[in-house]
C-alpha cells in the first residue's frame, strides 16, 4: 500500500508525483497505461507527429461532428510517460490572466497562480515578474527560427498587428515566436523535467503498462484501483488518497466506470451507481483551428529536416531544423473591437501540416491559421461500453454555437490578410488548401470542411461542478482530480502550461502547505533580457 495512488503519468501526474515525494515520509505510486518515454521521436521535436496513431497514442477521434459536415476529428493523446506532453508541439503559453480570474474559484486567480508558474520554470531568459529560474521545467527560445516563421511574424506586423516577444508577459496580444518546453534543443516534458530526477527516490514507485479499470470505492471513500498490466489483473490500494490525472477524456471515463457519473447512463450500461454525478464528462471544450497551406519552391521547410546536415546539427549541437516544434510562430488577436482579451490564437509552421498532422508532406510549404479561443460550444465524453478497454464516445460539438463559427471566419480573414503581405510573398506561391474566395459563404464552408482540433481539450470534470476548489471529487472521499479536466473553461492559452500549474498547486493542497503569497503587481514591467522583435 502507498499513501497516494496517482493514475496517469502525463503533464500533471509527473509533476504531482515528483513534488509529493520530496517528503521522504510520503509514499507514492504513479501508474501509467503506456510505456516509458524512450522512443527517439519523443525527444526529437520536429518528429512529434510521427508519434500519432502509434502504440504511444490513445488514438481517439470525435464521433460524427454535426456542425462539421458530420466529419470525425482526430484527437491524439499521449499513452506514455509524460502523456500528451511527450507528443505535443511544446509551445509554452499560459492562459490570459482573465481566464483564471473568471474561473471564480478561491485560490485560483491569476495573481495566486503566478508564483506557481514561476516555481516550475527554468526560463533561459532569466527571472522576472513573470518568469522563474531554477525550477525543473526548461522553457527556452526556439532554436529553429525558420525563415518562413520569421516572415509570418513580419507579415503580421505589416498587416497592422503588434509584435510580441513574450505571450506570458504583460500583454498577450501580438505576434512572435513561441517559447518552448525544450532543453538543449530537445523536448523537455514533465517526465524529463520532474519525474526522471525523482526516479531514484525510495518512496516513489512508477508502474508502466498498467491501465486502470475502476476506482475502488468502499463506504463512500476511494481506497484504490483495479486494472490490468499486460494480461495480469492487479489491485493497488491507497492509504490516503487516489488522484486521477488521466486527462480530459480518460478521467471522466474512469470516474464513470467506477460508478461516479450520470446515473441514467451508468444504469443503462449495468454499472452500479456510487454517486449520481450528472456533470462528469460534460462541458468538454477545445480550440477549433482552421489551417491554410501554401506551397513554394524554397527548400527550407520541414520536408528537408532529415537531410544529413540537419541531423548532424541536431545530434552534435542541439540546434537546427530538427529542433523545430512545428508551430514555431504565431500570435493572439481579437476578432472585433470591444473584447477584453484576444479570442483568436494563430499558429504558423514551416511545413505542410495537413490532415491534423496525419498527412504526408509532398511540397515545401507553410501552414498557418487561427484557433477560436473563447468557445461557447461544448461537448461531452460518455461511455460507449462498460468494458474499460473500449474507447469513450467523444463529441466536441464544434460550432454548435454559431458565434464560434463567426470568430473562425474572422480568423480566416486575418490569416488571408497576413498572407498578402510582402514578407510572405516568397512562401505563398501556390494555394494548396485555402478558401475558394473571401465571401462569407465560402469562408464558412471552408471552416466547416477543414476545422481540426489543435489538441487543447479541457473542462470535463470542472471545478465547481465535479470537483471543489481543492480538487476533491464532490460526493466521494479520498478522491481528487488533478489535470486540465478541472479547468472550468479552456481559456486563451495552451493548456499544457495550466496542467503543470494545476499539479504544482495540487501538491501543496495535498501536503497541507500554505500557498505562496499572491503577487499583486500585475502591471510591473518585465525585467527579462531583451529579445529583439522581428
Amino acid at each position: 500500500m502507498h499513501d497516494y495512488l496517482i493514475i496517469g503519468a502525463g503533464s500533471a501526474g509527473c509533476v504531482l508525483a515528483a513534488r509529493l515525494t520530496e517528503d521522504p515520509d510520503v509514499t507514492v505510486c504513479l501508474v501509467e497505461a503506456g510505456p516509458a518515454d524512450t522512443h527517439p521521436n519523443i525527444h526529437t521535436p520536429a518528429a512529434f507527429a510521427r508519434l500519432f496513431r502509434t502504440r504511444l497514442d490513445w488514438d481517439y477521434d470525435t464521433h460524427d461532428e454535426p456542425f462539421l459536415n458530420r466529419r470525425r476529428v482526430f484527437l491524439p493523446r499521449g499513452r506514455v510517460l509524460g502523456g500528451s506532453g511527450s507528443m505535443n508541439a511544446m509551445a509554452y503559453t499560459r492562459g490570459n490572466p482573465l481566464d483564471y480570474d473568471e474561473w471564480g474559484q478561491p485560490g485560483w486567480a491569476y495573481d495566486e497562480l503566478l508564483p506557481y508558474f514561476r516555481r516550475s520554470e527554468d526560463n533561459e531568459r532569466g527571472a522576472s515578474r513573470y518568469h522563474g529560474v531554477g525550477g525543473p521545467l526548461s522553457v527556452s527560445d526556439n532554436r529553429s527560427r525558420n525563415p518562413m516563421s520569421q516572415a509570418f511574424i513580419a507579415g503580421a506586423v505589416q498587416a497592422g498587428f503588434p509584435a510580441n516577444d513574450d505571450f506570458n508577459g504583460p500583454e498577450q496580444d501580438g505576434f512572435g515566436f513561441y517559447q518552448v518546453t525544450q532543453r538543449d534543443g530537445r523536448r523537455c516534458s514533465t517526465s524529463t523535467a520532474f519525474l526522471r530526477p525523482a526516479l531514484d527516490r525510495p518512496n516513489l514507485t512508477v508502474l508502466t503498462n498498467v491501465q486502470a479499470h475502476r476506482v475502488l470505492i468502499e463506504n463512500g471513500r476511494a481506497v484504490g484501483v483495479t486494472g490490468q498490466r499486460l494480461d495480469e489483473e492487479i489491485t493497488l490500494r491507497a492509504g490516503r488518497e487516489v488522484v486521477l490525472a488521466c486527462g480530459v477524456y480518460n478521467t471522466p471515463q474512469l470516474l464513470m466506470l467506477s460508478g461516479v457519473g450520470p446515473a441514467d447512463t451508468l444504469t443503462k450500461l449495468g454499472i452500479p451507481v456510487v454517486t449520481d454525478h450528472p456533470h462528469v464528462g460534460r462541458n468538454l471544450q477545445d480550440h477549433p483551428m482552421v489551417p491554410m497551406i501554401f506551397t513554394h519552391s524554397h527548400p527550407i521547410s520541414l520536408l528537408a529536416a532529415g537531410d544529413p546536415e540537419n541531423v548532424r546539427q541536431f545530434t552534435e549541437e542541439g540546434r537546427g531544423m530538427l529542433t523545430s516544434n512545428g508551430p514555431e510562430a504565431g500570435g493572439f488577436a481579437r476578432s472585433r473591437d470591444g473584447l477584453p482579451a484576444p479570442d483568436l490564437c494563430f499558429f504558423a509552421a514551416p511545413g505542410m501540416l495537413a490532415d491534423s498532422g496525419l498527412g504526408t508532406p509532398t511540397h515545401h510549404a507553410i501552414s498557418f491559421g487561427g484557433a477560436v479561443l473563447t468557445t461557447r460550444s461544448s461537448g461531452s465524453v460518455t461511455l460507449a461500453s462498460a468494458d474499460p478497454t473500449a474507447k469513450p464516445k467523444i463529441l466536441h460539438n464544434y460550432y454548435a454555437d454559431e458565434s464560434d463559427l463567426d470568430v473562425a471566419v474572422a480568423g480566416l480573414r486575418i490569416g488571408l490578410e497576413i498572407a498578402r503581405q510582402p514578407a510572405l510573398k516568397p512562401y505563398v506561391e501556390e494555394v494548396y488548401r485555402a478558401p475558394d474566395s473571401e465571401s462569407d459563404a465560402d469562408l464558412r464552408a471552408y471552416a466547416r470542411a477543414d476545422t481540426q482540433s489543435i489538441f487543447h481539450p479541457t473542462s470535463t470534470c470542472a471545478m465547481g461542478a465535479v470537483v471543489d476548489a481543492d480538487l476533491r471529487v464532490l460526493g466521494v472521499d479520498g478522491l481528487r482530480v488533478v489535470d486540465v479536466s478541472v479547468m472550468p473553461s479552456v481559456g486563451r492559452g495552451i493548456p499544457n502550461a495550466s496542467a503543470i500549474v494545476i499539479a504544482e498547486k495540487a501538491a501543496d493542497l495535498l501536503r497541507g502547505v500554505p500557498a505562496p503569497l499572491p503577487d499583486n503587481a500585475a502591471a510591473a514591467p518585465l525585467t527579462d533580457k531583451a529579445v529583439p522583435a522581428v
